[in-house]
């Protein structure tokens, strides 16, 4: 079989599981069960938890020990038994706790997948760069489909969203030991401590260069989550209003925020050009105002008169997030040797979604919280514009501290 094509079905695969519960789990943890602001962005701090040592920790694993498609498989299996655990809990503590189980045994497969594709590219001859992004969007497709079955089915309220991420997450868990072998490379010799455990990608740090783009992976990294955790209660609080309440919207706002996914298809594909032609700085850079302008639109939208600026949103999302996110592990993979590539991916993930995710959820939680009477209405544009003024000062921080010299044979 083409080995595109099988490692499409990993990517659909990988996140079919994520779009089952990411974008609606905020509504159901947050209507149904009735959990506070900071409590709802606990839940999305779980990745941010579980990517601080979960990617490296497994990405070091699979460098040296374990093949990386074994380890993804095993993640899988492990983590479908943790969501079907979760969808028997109703009380906050023990629905969280096997909530972040299941997310820690998830957060390591994002790299670990990007892994076994960037390797099974290399041994066909691929160019990574050119085929990597047609082969990713496919993930975004599996989200998207994910995203709809859940809400046309009416799961998005219910714990029904779990079944499916643990189903998908079984059939994943066991695709993945057909999936073409990874080299681990134990290597011979006498080896310092940092190398004997894998950790020679932390070393990263002293050049100036990845260690800046790390950092303001952080700091862009706390925008990543805000709108999935409380971008479907922002939608679903417009049916308290008589003018909006039965707009689509409102009834189907899981599908509105897949307009979201969609726009990542596009800008995925586009990829390739914009690197080559711009470079990694510039196109990070248009990724922070794309995420201001992101929560600026939701700001001042509405499923009214205002929808075309929530669609404008959704549109700018695949622009904020493609280009921070998929740009930067191309990025992360061209500029480290192919020893530490498996774990380099995981420090990626370790600023993004570990440090940056977590203050970022957290953050977002306390000012919904803060910015929620005690009647429970929620003054969400103000939280919005908060949340676009954060993005807005990376980005210009970003201009003046990254130092990048860009030509056309690099990212």
């Amino acid at each position: 079989m083409n080995i595109k094509f099988r490692l499409i079905a990993m990517s659909f695969l990988q996140y079919f599981i994520w779009g089952s519960w990411l974008i609606s789990l905020g509504s159901y943890v947050g209507n149904t069960l009735d959990f506070s602001g900071v409590q709802v962005g606990s839940f999305f701090a779980t990745m941010g938890l579980a990517s601080l040592f979960m990617p490296a920790l497994l990405g070091i694993v699979a460098d040296r020990w374990v093949q990386a498609q074994k380890l993804l498989g095993i993640c899988h299996i492990l983590g479908a038994g943790c969501l079907l655990a979760a969808s028997f809990q109703t009380e906050y503590l023990p629905l969280y706790t096997m909530m972040l189980l299941s997310v820690m045994l998830y957060m390591p497969t994002i790299a670990l997948s990007n892994a076994v594709t960037y390797n099974a590219l290399e041994e066909k001859g691929l160019d990574i760069v050119k085929d990597f992004p047609s082969i990713r969007v496919w993930g975004t497709v599996g989200f998207i489909c994910a995203m709809w079955v859940v809400d046309f089915t009416g799961f998005k309220y219910s714990a029904a969203q779990l079944y499916v991420a643990a189903a998908a997450a079984l059939v994943l868990g066991l695709y993945a030991f057909t999936l073409p072998r990874c080299p681990v490379s134990r290597g011979s010799g006498k080896k310092s401590l940092v190398e004997s455990l894998g950790l020679k990608a932390f070393t990263l740090f002293k050049q100036r260069k990845m260690a800046v783009f790390f950092i303001f992976s952080m700091l862009l990294g706390g925008a990543l989550q805000i709108t999935n955790g409380f971008g479907d209660l922002f939608l679903s609080s417009f049916a308290s209003d008589a003018r909006y309440a039965d707009s689509f919207g409102v009834q189907h706002s899981v599908v509105l925020l897949s307009v979201s996914q969609m726009s990542e298809t596009f800008f995925i594909l586009a990829i390739p050009f914009f690197l080559k032609r711009f470079g990694i700085k510039r196109v990070m850079l248009i990724s922070m105002v794309a995420w201001a302008l992101r929560f600026g639109l939701f700001g001042f939208g509405n499923p009214g008169s205002g929808l075309w600026m929530l669609l404008l949103s959704m549109i700018v999302y695949g622009m904020a997030f493609d280009f921070f996110n998929i740009s930067g592990s191309l990025f992360v993979e061209k500029s480290t040797d192919s020893s530490i590539r498996s774990s380099a991916q995981g420090l990626f993930m370790i600023m993004t979604n570990g440090f940056g995710a977590t203050v970022g959820s957290y953050g977002a939680g306390k000012v919904v919280d803060m910015l929620t009477s005690s009647a429970g209405v929620t003054d969400w544009r103000t939280a919005w514009l908060i949340f676009a003024g954060y993005a807005l000062v990376i980005a210009i921080a970003f201009a003046l501290v990254f130092k990048y010299k860009h030509t056309p044979e690099r990212a």
